[in-house]
């Protein structure tokens, strides 16, 4: 009986392994036979991968389905945590402003107050036209740009250049439709500043280099890192309060002031008339000379 069970797995044994063997040599001749009908018939190849391909794209739909689920689901994820992470940024700068606002609203209604004690008289808005820089002297010794407004349109010499950001300079020379500009930063440029935190008055001058310096300081005054420097209004050519730019190094190579206003991006200046040309007037007069009387030889 046993030896009739043993013969019985002994042929199972080799039916299963002679029809393995059949079975890849079919499959190698199915394989020959397919490459042999797509040499010979291209078009019938062709509707066979087109048919496999029909057949088989709904399942490979449903397999691709859960990736990009997923990929979905993840790009969501990091988009809602940037967003909660900015939102985060957001509150607290609103926060801050809210802050500010108040403060500037008390400081608004106390200035009102102090000035109905005064009763200080209100002064007048002050005139101004802006301009396109058409030209940079671009060089190192002059420190200049060329502004698209002249006397056509109501601007003079010695009046104050500014934008959104700060003081940039004051017309040095004026044209017809044209004006130079001479920048804070050049050689001649002598501005009657403070320092915003102590109000310590000092002069910005231009060395034509992109750090301006203070100079006749008071003795025994000082700056710090970071301290704002304002124009002081002192020599009547510029308002009090103008923001000029911010203290960025002291010591023994002097106090040197970065400018709030870059030149490399100056596109559009506006030219202010603050009503003020002490400066100018009183040059004026020292070029005239006294005063002779009538009829006085020259």
């Amino acid at each position: 009986m046993k030896n009739r069970q043993h013969l019985g797995h002994h042929i199972a044994h080799s039916e299963k392994g002679l029809a393995n063997r059949f079975g890849y040599l079919g499959l190698v001749l199915a394989a020959f036979a397919l490459m042999l009908l797509g040499k010979a018939d291209v078009l019938v190849m062709e509707r066979v991968r087109t048919t496999v391909s029909d057949a088989v794209s709904p399942v490979l739909d449903v397999l691709s389905r859960p990736v990009a689920t997923l990929d979905r689901l993840v790009d969501q994820a990091t988009v809602l945590s940037v967003l909660n992470d900015e939102n985060i940024r957001l509150r607290a700068e609103i926060q801050l402003l809210l802050e500010w606002q108040s403060a500037a609203r008390k400081l608004s209604a106390e200035n009102k107050q102090l000035k109905n004690l005064l009763n200080l008289a209100p002064g007048t808005e002050p005139g101004f036209i802006s301009g396109r820089v058409i030209a940079d002297s671009g060089g190192a010794f002059v420190h200049s740009i060329l502004v698209a407004a002249g006397r056509r349109g109501g601007v003079a010499k010695g009046q104050a250049v500014i934008t959104g950001d700060g003081l940039v300079g004051r017309v040095h020379g004026v044209g017809s439709r044209a004006s130079r500009v001479l920048l804070i930063t050049d050689l001649n440029s002598r501005i009657p500043v403070v320092i915003e935190a102590t109000r310590t008055r000092a002069i910005l001058a231009g060395d034509n280099s992109d750090r301006p310096r203070l100079i006749h300081m008071p003795p025994g005054a000082s700056a710090s890192v970071g301290d704002r420097i304002v124009t002081s209004g002192h020599g009547g050519a510029f308002l009090p309060g103008i923001p000029v730019g911010v203290v960025v190094r002291t010591g023994d190579g002097g106090i040197m002031v970065k400018p709030y206003v870059h030149r490399d991006r100056l596109e559009f200046v506006r030219v202010v008339d603050y009503g003020l040309q002490g400066i100018l007037d009183a040059s004026l007069a020292v070029n005239k000379g006294p005063a002779r009387p009538p009829g006085h030889p020259r």
